[in-house]
């Protein structure tokens, strides 16, 4: 029986890999290097690697400076709005109460905040994983495996939902189920670590109640 649902937050509550994907082409193109759709859901949304290591010039000070660069534009992009993703107030509503519901996030507590600030999504959740919540990202297991143990919860009561390659091994590496809802940019993933991949987050529901 699930008795707790781990939400992602970026690209399955909020609709905001795509302002992530403008801040880092934005700053790259300052460089000479021009930053692809493609070459960014490849790097970030399936590797977790970043969009950093395309620079020729790998100094390490640079880089430094290019990503705090890279974060405030993300930061004022975020701030215009982010816009919360179809069918997740329906969903969350249906789920509310039910289960246990938490969201383990590879995104910086400052951009989290800013997202939420005008959402009104988080009196939803019981808790929140933040980037700085655990040392390794995804697609390694640290985030899930640091909310499991923080929150008292076992991978049997548990399912992850998901929306990029690297999020769904993260979950399975933890030996969590996921459901995984790929979208425009992380549709191009591999997806065969994930227990289910649905075409909405309208589906988690009924999900939900199978397992």
């Amino acid at each position: 029986m699930i008795r707790a649902i781990l939400w992602d937050n970026d690209g399955v509550l909020v609709d905001t890999e795509g302002l992530y994907f403008q801040a880092g082409r934005e700053i790259l193109a300052t460089q000479g290097v021009a930053l692809t759709r493609e070459d960014f859901a490849e790097q970030s949304l399936k590797k977790g690697e970043s969009v950093f290591d395309f620079l020729p010039d790998q100094n390490a000070e640079l880089i430094e400076r290019l990503r705090a660069k890279r974060n405030a534009r993300y930061s004022a992009l975020l701030a215009e709005g982010a816009r919360v993703l179809d069918g997740v107030v329906e969903t969350l509503n249906a789920l509310h109460g039910r289960v246990r519901m938490g969201i383990v996030t590879g995104s910086l507590r400052q951009h989290f905040d800013i997202i939420h600030a005008q959402t009104r999504l988080l009196h939803f959740f019981e808790f929140v994983v933040a980037r700085e919540d655990y040392a390794e990202a995804k697609p390694h297991p640290d985030a899930y495996l640091t909310a499991m143990r923080l929150h008292g919860l076992t991978p049997e009561i548990c399912v992850v939902v998901e929306d990029s390659e690297r999020g769904c091994v993260a979950a399975a590496k933890a030996g969590l189920r996921v459901l995984a809802v790929p979208n425009a940019l992380s549709q191009r993933g591999d997806f065969s670590s994930a227990y289910k991949v649905l075409n909405s987050v309208r589906e988690v529901v009924d999900e939900v109640e199978r397992l």
